[in-house]
């Protein structure tokens, strides 16, 4: 709690200065309680015991008696050789009122403070329908976009269209190719395209990349030569800025990435800039760097006229080689993604990338390589792959939940939860709703999950509206905006801040979270960690509906002015915190 910290950090200065410990050696220590029982702040003392020559404990309790009575704490306490402070609910409730907790905004671009900050995520292979895999990376990319909105950064999205590459070639190869006959009856044994999307060309196009998939892995061995040759032709020329092999490839390719982009779309996914990989190839960015690369001390060439980088001897372990040109001349991706990055630093103070865990190695030798350059390394988010109950999620295999049913689903679902308990609602507003409850529903049960944590999609639990869920986030804030409404037909008392004695747990608990809300958002936006916020807002909806039940802010046709600007500045949060997790705030549910 940082308004708690800056009120007591000078005197914890003062007394251990006297102690002889310096300010450096305690003011990291300063954390956040573990349990909300511990109270708010806590100083572990068992670095100084040797500074002292004397116990944590004993430590702990000379600072606890010296350390002054203020206005902003409740109590002071030694346990353990722990020093633990605890707010004074009535300060707590002064520093909301008078507008110390910053409520800020996911959604506008003006009026910023912070950083400016280029993100980049998704940047998927624009082969094929988006599934449930894939939108790990194009969630968790958005929800840190608009947490660092926010948090007040100047924040630009940026999508990297791999528009050269060997998929988006074969993709090319296939729609030149191959007839709808031949499509149909190579995924013959497949389950037919769904009806619903007869018209989305995701969908129908990825029918042509998995036919000649199949093509390219069971065709007869002159078939599949030919098959390998041509796609390969067409790879090497684009890798060489062929401008019409680019053009075929765009055209190829254009149509899947928009029915990706309306796929994110419906789930509050956009971007701000899109950048072709091509550009750098074309626009001679990439021939240049590759000769600054051959003048590197620690350039080498193999014996095919590749060129490579010995990145073993800035410490890299395992695969210290790093590639960067063929023996043809032509660049690699990594190649492309070092340009990329130099002209991303061009373009912002600070770049953060979400990458599959399986993007680690070539992120080190990228990271190693910009540094050899004179240039920083980027952030990287890296997240661990969803998974199916059977098994791993590819589009090449076809074996995949793509976001457009699940959407479907998650749809459906909600709407009959709510026509269930909304009957007299009408058909258009169960949809609003329910589109914006299924789609919360399904971002939640990502962004909830520690990136770095693998785990394995279930429809139930996507879809479940209990506590722990974002509809239990939701139907908080609808409470709020309904008491809201309610209160500004009737008349409202002064506004008088109770005391202490008189403080419900259920205020106490919510003013806690309120003055904390910021601090989450710092450390979700400084360390890339999302779902910290998330559970920060199930804490702060479940803490509401105890203020709810312990503070009724309308009695007998009169609103409690102190109740009804809590409840305020409290619905304020989570309309902005939903809006951060990318969640539409609507105000009935």
């Amino acid at each position: 709690m940082k308004i708690l910290q800056a009120t007591i950090s000078p005197h914890l200065e003062s007394i251990l200065s006297e102690m002889g410990v310096a300010k450096n050696a305690w003011e990291s220590l300063l954390q956040p309680s573990r349990e909300a029982s511990q109270g708010d702040l806590t100083l572990p003392c068992f670095p100084f015991a040797s500074v002292l020559r004397k116990a944590p404990q004993a430590i702990s309790d000379d600072i606890a008696g010296l350390f002054p009575q203020l206005e902003a704490l409740a109590s002071v306490s030694s346990v353990n050789g722990y020093l633990n402070f605890t707010a004074n609910p009535e300060w707590l409730a002064d520093a909301v009122l008078s507008g110390q907790v910053r409520i800020g905004s996911a959604l506008e671009n003006s009026g910023r403070t912070g950083e400016t900050v280029l993100l980049e995520h998704t940047s998927a292979n624009p082969n094929g329908p988006f599934h449930v895999g894939r939108a790990r990376n194009a969630i968790l990319g958005d929800t840190l976009v608009r947490l660092h909105r926010l948090h007040g950064d100047n924040v630009r999205a940026e999508y990297y269209v791999d528009d050269m590459g060997k998929q988006v070639g074969v993709l090319a190869w296939a729609l030149d190719n191959l007839s709808e006959q031949d499509v149909n009856e190579l995924l013959s044994e497949r389950e037919p395209p769904s009806e619903r999307w007869i018209t989305k060309a995701d969908h129908q196009r990825v029918r042509w990349y998995q036919a000649a998939q199949i093509l390219r892995k069971d065709a007869d061995d002159e078939r599949k030569a030919q098959i390998e040759k041509e796609i390969g032709t067409l790879v090497h020329a684009s890798e060489h800025g062929d401008v019409g092999v680019l053009e075929s490839f765009e055209a190829a390719y254009t149509p899947v990435l928009e029915g990706m982009l309306a796929t994110l779309s419906r789930l509050g996914i956009s971007y701000d800039t899109f950048t072709k990989e091509s550009r750098f190839v074309v626009d001679g960015t990439v021939s240049k760097l590759m000769e600054t690369l051959d003048a590197l001390e620690i350039s080498g060439t193999a014996d095919n006229g590749a060129g490579f980088l010995d990145l073993g001897q800035r410490g890299l372990k395992g695969k210290t080689d790093f590639f960067y040109r063929r023996g043809d001349g032509s660049s690699l991706y990594a190649t492309r993604d070092i340009a990329y990055h130099m002209w991303k630093w061009s373009e912002s103070s600070r770049l953060v990338n979400v990458l599959g865990e399986d993007h680690k190695l070539q992120a080190k030798q990228v990271g190693l390589t910009l540094e050899e350059l004179g240039q920083k390394r980027p952030e990287v988010l890296f997240y661990s792959f969803i998974k199916l109950p059977e098994g791993k999620m590819s589009t090449r295999q076809g074996n995949v939940v793509f976001m457009d049913d699940l959407l479907e689903e998650a749809h459906a679902q909600a709407s009959a939860v709510v026509q269930e308990l909304r009957p007299e609602y009408e058909e258009d507003k169960v949809a609003k709703i329910a589109e914006a409850v299924g789609t919360a529903a399904v971002r939640f049960n990502i962004i909830k999950v520690s990136p770095e944590k693998g785990f394995t999609f279930r429809w139930e639990e996507a879809l479940a509206f209990e506590a722990g869920s974002a509809p239990f986030i939701m139907y908080a804030h609808t409470r709020a905006c309904s008491i809201s409404k309610r209160a500004d037909a009737l008349p409202t008392s002064p506004v008088q801040r109770p005391g202490v004695d008189v403080m419900p747990e259920g205020l106490i608990e919510l003013l806690r979270l309120m003055c904390k809300h910021n601090d989450v958002l710092y450390r979700s936006v400084r360390e890339q960690k999302a779902h910290l916020f998330a559970l920060h807002m199930l804490e702060l909806a479940n803490a509401y509906n105890g203020f709810y039940r312990d503070c009724p802010v309308v009695r007998e046709n009169e609103v409690d002015g102190f109740a009804f600007a809590i409840s305020q500045m409290a619905r304020e949060l989570m309309r902005s915190g939903l809006e951060g997790l990318g969640i539409t705030p609507i105000e009935e549910m």
